[in-house]
């Protein structure tokens, strides 16, 4: 991931918790919204798979998170805190199946404009050795927010998948 793509991330994930406090007047009421990205990797599922199944691992290929702490509790809660220390996510893993590399998880608390927030993580297997990473989800963004919402959203996913793509093409 170039530098640019980074410190955009970085700017999202920053500055969404003063957008979010933007009120915006809309008629129309929320309405439930899907992000999803992909990424094909060089290297075979289990491999991907121990790489990123770890709930934990995501500190290592979502480069705006800084700590990733886990409860130690099941289902685990993870807190995410960003390497600038602005923002917070703890979020609950609600599925986890290591047979079929996927996890899910949901938000507790997010400094995004959304709430019913859940995702998953799949990683699918493809011909040749080669695998699919999937990253989708779903929320109800807050009234008027729904762009800022999508946005913060797909630039997460898109620099996490860039990262695990990168992560198995130099190897």
């Amino acid at each position: 991931m170039n530098k640019a793509m980074l410190k955009h991330t970085v700017a999202i994930l920053s500055s969404v918790a003063a957008i979010s406090g933007c009120a915006i007047a809309s008629s129309a009421p929320a309405v439930a919204a899907m992000v999803s990205r992909s990424v094909d990797v060089d290297a075979a599922p289990a491999d991907v798979w121990a790489a990123i199944g770890p709930y934990c691992a995501i500190k290592n290929w979502l480069p705006p998170v800084g700590s990733c702490t886990e409860d130690g509790k099941t289902p685990p809660t993870r807190t995410l805190v960003t390497k600038d220390g602005k923002a917070t996510f703890v979020e609950l893993q609600t599925a986890r199946s290591d047979k079929d590399f996927s996890y899910s998880y949901s938000f507790l608390s997010a400094p995004l404009p959304l709430k019913n927030y859940s995702a998953t993580i799949k990683v699918v297997p493809m011909a040749g050795g080669r695998s699919t990473v999937i990253w989708s989800g779903s929320f109800t963004p807050d009234s008027g927010k729904t762009s800022v919402a999508r946005d913060a959203l797909e630039g997460i996913y898109e620099a996490g998948l860039s990262t695990i793509k990168a992560r198995f093409a130099q190897q």
